[in-house]
């Protein structure tokens, strides 16, 4: 079996979800009075980065649980409502040549993933018209109905997704040689490798330098 990895972030969706969620939240008509705590909390982590005393896969964790805290007042109704109005408009901005590329995976009969640190609530919203095979993405953690705060997130990135994919085919034969795998960053690039046809998407001059100096297929539209 042949299968077709996607990335979101920068790959399947041109933008960063998280610019997204922030200003969401920012604009919010209900949840709007909270993103001044958040974004006060946020900063910690953010500045510790660009000052390189927080590695880049730290500080995204980090900032993905500083959000869900910011709404921990909520129940899980309400949670996952909140993200899948959010993410309700978003299947018009995606990247329509990924998107073809996404379509002929599924007509030629390979088993298509999305693998993103994005959370599963929105990834499921955005990419459910697809019919997309496997969506793996950072989940919520609740309890008894409401966010549970006192478990931190399993933020799916790097090699992390390496991990949750081998999981999710578990059991399956799969064919990598012939398998493809889509990515826009140096945080991609150990699912790239997985596959005999890695593809570049709008890389990042780390990632394009790679993808050059190893004749890999890049997307630039």
């Amino acid at each position: 079996m042949r299968v077709a990895i996607f990335d979101f972030d920068g790959t399947l969706y041109p933008q960063e979800t998280y610019t997204l969620m922030m200003n969401y939240l920012k604009e919010h008509p209900v949840h709007s009075s909270k993103y001044k705590k958040f974004y006060k909390a946020l900063m910690k982590p953010y500045l510790a980065y660009k000052m390189k005393l927080y590695p880049e896969g730290k500080m995204k964790a980090k900032s993905m649980q500083i959000y869900l805290n910011a709404l921990k007042d909520l129940s899980q109704e309400e949670l996952e409502a909140y993200f899948i109005e959010m993410s309700n408009g978003m299947s018009k901005d995606l990247n329509q040549t990924v998107v073809e590329r996404l379509k002929k995976h599924l007509i030629d009969g390979d088993h298509v993933l999305v693998v993103s640190g994005a959370f599963s609530t929105m990834l499921n919203e955005v990419t459910k018209e697809y019919a997309v095979h496997q969506v793996i993405g950072t989940e919520i953690p609740y309890s008894n109905g409401s966010l549970d705060t006192a478990n931190e997130i399993f933020h799916i990135q790097g090699i992390r997704k390496n991990m949750m994919i081998e999981q999710a085919l578990d059991g399956y034969d799969i064919d990598w040689e012939n398998s493809t795998a889509y990515g826009d960053s140096i945080s991609d690039i150990s699912v790239l490798e997985l596959v005999g046809n890695p593809v570049a998407v709008r890389p990042e001059n780390r990632l394009r330098t790679i993808a050059e100096e190893r004749k890999w297929e890049i997307l630039w539209d």
